[in-house]
């Protein structure tokens, strides 16, 4: 089992932290989603029409998570969280990219509502996963640049497995190596907030549409909640 924890400073920094971890086993990604492709369209229809827009820097999930990035030395504005880029992309371009089922299906929930979204291949995680700052030893490859290394600075607030960083500036990039593909078997999901007594119903919503979504493609389904006062979840 894959142990995803919680780091003691990251819960003190932000002590209102609520993470879904949702999980799936046994997924079939090459088959047709069409509850996921009619989310999709849903979003881009509504979007077209007038009568929903998503999320931007003005609207409070977002803001919170530019307050965030700015507290551990990151520029929000030009690298940017995830639901805040992938908004920004579905605003300007009126669609969302097709990636595949799995990756369509949490794209589709995060912009919906507004709350940062990622995903990893467990197949591909080495050991446990921690949320913690980064020393600045650690390595990274983004998804997509496989012959790319950086390492985060002392400080940014990671996902990082025995291996590397999962995650930079906590939801902005996934890693290539635990790229979520349409051969993927065994993946855990994030949504994240940093306003659980705000937004946790919305968080927890959010988690079950995306379970939702999972389920009749996958084997099992699973929903672990992460907080300063339950730090660690085993998937």
């Amino acid at each position: 089992m894959t142990a995803f924890r919680v780091a003691p400073a990251v819960a003190d920094a932000f002590p209102d932290t609520l993470i879904a971890l949702v999980t799936a086993t046994g997924l079939r990604g090459h088959e047709p989603w069409p509850d996921t492709e009619s989310a999709l369209e849903e979003l881009e229809r509504q979007l077209a029409d007038g009568t929903w827009q998503p999320a931007d820097e003005a609207d409070p999930r977002i803001e919170a998570w530019h307050t965030a990035y700015r507290s551990f030395g990151t520029n929000p504005r030009r690298i940017r969280p995830s639901v805040d880029a992938l908004g920004r992309r579905l605003a300007k371009k009126g669609t969302l990219p097709r990636i595949n089922p799995a990756v369509d299906s949490y794209n589709a929930v995060s912009v919906r509502h507004g709350l940062p979204a990622g995903a990893f291949d467990l197949d591909h995680v080495a050991g446990d996963v921690d949320i913690r700052h980064a020393d600045g030893t650690e390595t990274f490859t983004p998804l997509g640049e496989p012959d790319t290394v950086e390492h985060p600075k002392p400080g940014e607030i990671v996902y990082a497995d025995a291996t590397g960083v999962l995650t930079r500036h906590w939801n902005h990039r996934d890693a290539h190596r635990t790229r979520v593909t349409a051969d993927s078997t065994r993946v855990a999901f994030l949504l994240e907030t940093l306003h659980a007594g705000r937004d946790g119903d919305l968080l927890k919503l959010a988690a079950d549409e995306l379970q939702g979504l999972l389920a009749p493609h996958a084997e099992r389904t699973a929903v672990h909640y992460l907080s300063p006062e339950q730090p660690q979840a085993a998937v």
